[in-house]
Parts: C-alpha cells; structure tokens; sequence
C-alpha cells in the first residue's frame, strides 16, 4: 500500500548560486558524500530530501543528515538513520522507492513510500 508520495525539483544553477553565497549552506543539507558530486547531483539529492520529507508528511523534527542519497551500480536510494528512521518505523512505511533525474538545468526526485 502506498503511504505517501513526494516530488520535488530543484533548478541546478539557483543551487549553484545559493551555494556560492552560502557556502555553509551545502555542508548542512548534504552529508560529506553527497557534497563531493557535481552541483547537478547536489540539487538532485537536494530535491530527494524534500521529496521525502513531502512523502512523509513533512520535515519538522527531521535532519538533513539522517538521510543520505547513495547509488549502489547506479540505482539511487536512501540510507536512513536517527530522526528519518524512527519516523519511517512509526509510519510502519517498509519500503521507500526513490528516483532521480537532472536534464535541461532541472533537478527533479520522486519518493514513494510503502506499507
């Protein structure tokens, strides 16, 4: 059963420039990983987060670092820990799908998560 769903995009050179002037700005949304790929797929992992938290019913309590966008032979997927697990564990969410693109300067993410 589908327990919520999210998308959200994100335009690559408005992150670059948001990221130009706030260079903190990458460090808190993104974990060491996801800062070390090109600014395209930190919009993407960017749009991710905010997919997911939309899928979840929103992101009050939730940190940016408890979930990470990872890529085991070029499938992308969330590993989740602390805040975002405990909230997928009491959502009784099992499984949470996850799909990237960027094209065209636009990042964009889709989240479905199931029970």
């Amino acid at each position: 059963m589908i327990m919520g769903i999210g998308v959200d995009v994100c335009d690559v050179s408005r992150w670059q420039a948001a990221a130009a002037r706030h260079p903190g700005m990458v460090r808190k949304v993104l974990t060491e990983a996801e800062a070390a790929t090109p600014s395209r797929s930190q919009a993407a992992r960017f749009a991710a987060k905010e997919a997911l938290y939309k899928a979840l019913g929103g992101g009050d309590g939730l940190s940016w670092h408890d979930c990470e966008v990872v890529s085991d032979g070029g499938l992308p997927r969330f590993e989740l820990r602390g805040s975002l697990a405990r909230r997928v564990l009491d959502l009784g969410v099992a499984r949470v799908h996850l799909s990237l693109s960027h094209d065209a300067g636009v990042a964009v993410a889709m989240v479905v998560c199931e029970g």
